[in-house]
């Protein structure tokens, strides 16, 4: 099921520390990345310290956004888990001078309260 979460546009959770490595140049000292998820070809990364959000852009993906996000600048967050007939979990984030929050959708396979519990860890 990992291709179709893919081509719908679910996320996957990836290992933290194969993602540290490659994001190694973004983060300050004794920064940690704790939970990685990858929505085809861009990322969601909740570090110790901030949430990022990496857009590859384009075809060929040589551009690449990273969209920084300070924990307390979410002004809140809510969560819908997948239920018996939804194929998806779905996470959305407000930050504060933006109107419109942040949505991402996750496959059944990503524990969206395990997600919730870090979110919630540095934002609280």
């Amino acid at each position: 099921m990992g291709i179709f979460d893919g081509l719908l546009g679910n996320a996957r959770e990836l290992c933290a520390e194969d993602v540290e490595q490659d994001i190694d140049r973004l983060l300050t000292m004794g920064e940690q990345v704790e939970k990685a998820y990858r929505l085809v070809r861009d990322l969601i990364i909740f570090t110790n310290k901030r949430l990022i959000l990496v857009d590859k852009q384009g075809l060929t993906a040589k551009e690449i956004e990273y969209h920084s996000i300070p924990y307390k600048s979410i002004t809140h967050f809510s969560i819908e888990a997948a239920g018996h007939f939804d194929l998806d979990a779905e996470l959305l984030i407000w930050i504060l001078g933006e109107e419109a929050p942040i949505q991402k959708k996750f496959s059944r396979s990503v524990d969206i309260y395990e997600l919730q519990s870090v979110l919630a860890y540095y934002v609280l």
